[in-house]
């Protein structure tokens, strides 16, 4: 019995691994004759799936075919540790040779690791048994979030922003009552339910809703929400899933495993299940607009919310193979790879990554080379075809890499002949999804002065130090711009030096206990300029901005420009929730019925 006699009895709910409703009750004496309420969530079942950003799923190792077993073991861990800080990644990547990366970051070597972390409070329809003690209501907890795909995703990266959408889509499941939206007494009204004299409260139909999350900057920029649209969302449970891929590997795997997931819950949740919501970070967007194009899913997928997606690419994918990442974070460059030797080793062997190089669709010329009055010193690149007029490039320095590279030290070199494939299937991919986006597509992308990008790749030529000679003659720009790969000193770091050698300067006064220092001579300096445009660090705003400038059709319902995040972090500003979850409701008003509402 309650401690107030007066007050209905509830029985507790929670949902089982099928995402149904359980309620639990233990019998009472038989001289209480109250009845206990059992209050039903709505039916149908709206699955939204989250898929990450390159580098946003664990990874592990796995048996190579033909080779003794091995235990595998996490190879790309995304946990947080210490204060919220990726201990794991720091510890076992931070500065690693390029032999070594080369040697365990290949993508038919590693597979998605499902037993990373996962949260350890409720959320929305992920929650325990309340008679169950703190440890095993952690344990039912975890088992819940891994049934949900959580620890294939980055923690320290997406986890908090998964708990919110969980909590804001599923903690309460009648509209007029949902905390976002500016439901007002004059939006109401009382319905009576026959028979009985029971009333429940309604929104009034066709009323527009305001969403004060949105801001002044979003709210400008979209239609209202809609008092049926809230209604229609309403008949439906939104169960948060999540979707790690081997992002080694071409997006075109990562596609197809999404659309197993995707056939995999629709089973699960049953009937009452007719689509899914794809929800994507960064070069997840790549993945699930494949994965709209396979045999079936389209129709599957009931709409598709893409985060600060590069749709056609981004220059800092060449800039990190030439020149790693230390000049932009040293913290991040050491884990990720401080010079273009390291990325290299990595990334030429990765169709995923190379699918984040700028595609046919990018705009043309966005590799420059200045002399040092700031003129032009070659014909912009690519002027129509990058693929073979910049990534495959053998006869010119700035081509995309060097192709010692590899081959790293204590690694398992690759050929260019193996590189050429994986261009010519990045090239491929570009190709298929090229203007292609499901035909309910909304988009948000950084545009940040505070967050700059790398619109264009700029080598600007400036003079060398201690010639050799006082009469040497530079070569001109023309013939700098001409140089081959053998005729440039380069480590993987901005600046390449034209002419000269690294030279020792003998301590002052011949003192031996001083260290020697070491100096680069040349005519020239190349030095990479750094970014160049507004953002969000990351994608640059015309990458950002493609999708309603090339989708094909009327398919981009609505595309947003936000300021105040970066890259990574985009899911974490309080706008870019706002936004995800105002298109959530819109694609939910759209969706297929549930078949228990006909």
């Amino acid at each position: 019995m309650t401690d107030n006699p007066t007050a209905p009895r509830v029985a507790p709910m929670t949902y089982n691994a099928r995402g149904n409703p359980v309620h639990t009750w233990t019998l009472t004496p038989s001289h209480i004759t109250d009845p206990v309420h059992c209050i039903l969530p709505p039916d149908g079942v709206l699955p939204v799936i989250f898929v990450p950003g390159i580098m946003g799923s664990n990874l592990k190792s796995k048996p190579e075919k033909g080779k003794a077993k091995k235990k595998t073991g996490p190879v790309w861990r995304l946990d947080a540790g210490f204060m919220g800080k990726n201990m794991w990644l720091a510890v076992n990547w931070m500065n690693k040779k390029a032999g070594i990366r080369q040697q365990l970051l290949h993508p038919a070597r590693v597979e998605v690791d499902n037993e990373g972390a996962v949260p350890e409070r409720p959320a929305g329809t992920v929650m325990a048994s309340p008679e169950l003690d703190k440890k095993k209501t952690i344990l039912a907890l975890t088992k819940r979030y891994e049934e949900r795909g959580w620890g294939e995703v980055s923690e320290t990266s997406y986890h908090a922003f998964l708990l919110w959408l969980e909590d804001a889509l599923n903690n309460e499941f009648l509209p007029h009552k949902w905390p976002q939206f500016d439901i007002q007494p004059e939006h109401l009204h009382t319905v009576a339910v026959e028979p009985g004299p029971t009333h429940i409260t309604q929104l009034k139909p066709e009323l527009p809703i305001a969403m004060p999350g949105l801001g002044a900057t979003l709210t400008a920029q979209l239609p209202s929400i809609i008092s049926d649209e809230l209604v229609a969302r309403g008949d439906y449970r939104m169960p948060v899933h999540a979707c790690g891929y081997n992002w080694l590997d071409s997006n075109d795997s990562a596609a197809s495993r999404l659309a197993e997931r995707i056939n995999e819950l629709m089973h699960q949740y049953g009937r009452n299940c007719q689509q899914v919501i794809l929800v994507t970070h960064s070069m997840g967007g790549l993945v699930a607009r494949r994965c709209a194009q396979l045999p079936g899913m389209a129709d599957k997928i009931a709409g598709v919310v893409h985060g600060v997606m590069p749709a056609t690419g981004a220059p800092v994918a060449y800039r990190r193979c030439k020149v790693g990442m230390s000049d932009e974070d040293p913290i991040a460059g050491a884990v990720i790879g401080p010079s273009g030797q390291e990325v290299t080793a990595v990334f030429a062997q990765a169709p995923g990554a190379l699918q984040l190089l700028p595609t046919q669709d990018y705009t043309p010329g966005w590799l420059r080379l200045v002399d040092e009055r700031g003129a032009p010193a070659m014909p912009r690149q690519p002027v129509k075809d990058p693929y073979e007029e910049i990534y495959l490039r053998r006869d010119r320095w700035w081509g995309l890499l060097r192709e010692e590279w590899l081959a790293p030290k204590g690694g398992d070199p690759i050929t260019w002949e193996n590189f050429e494939e994986n261009i010519s299937e990045a090239k491929q991919f570009h190709h298929k999804i090229a203007g292609s986006y499901h035909p309910q597509t909304y988009v948000y992308y950084g545009n940040d002065d505070k967050h700059p990008s790398f619109e264009s790749i700029t080598w600007e030529m400036q003079r060398g130090s201690r010639l050799n000679g006082p009469n040497a003659s530079r070569p001109d720009a023309f013939t700098v711009s001409n140089l081959q790969m053998h005729e440039v000193r380069d480590d993987g770091r901005s600046p390449v030096y034209v002419g000269g050698q690294a030279e020792a300067i003998a301590p002052p006064r011949g003192d031996p206990d001083m260290p020697v220092k070491t100096v680069q001579t040349s005519y020239w300096e190349l030095h990479c300029r750094m970014q160049d445009g507004a953002g969000d660090g990351t994608v640059p705003v015309s990458s950002g901005r493609a999708p309603v400038m090339l989708a094909r059709k009327d398919s981009i319902r609505q595309q947003v420009q936000a300021p105040g995040f970066d890259h990574e972090a985009s899911y974490a500003n309080p706008l870019t929730q706002q936004f995800t979850l105002y298109s959530l409701i819109k694609i939910a008003a759209k969706a297929k019925r549930p078949l228990c509402v006909g």
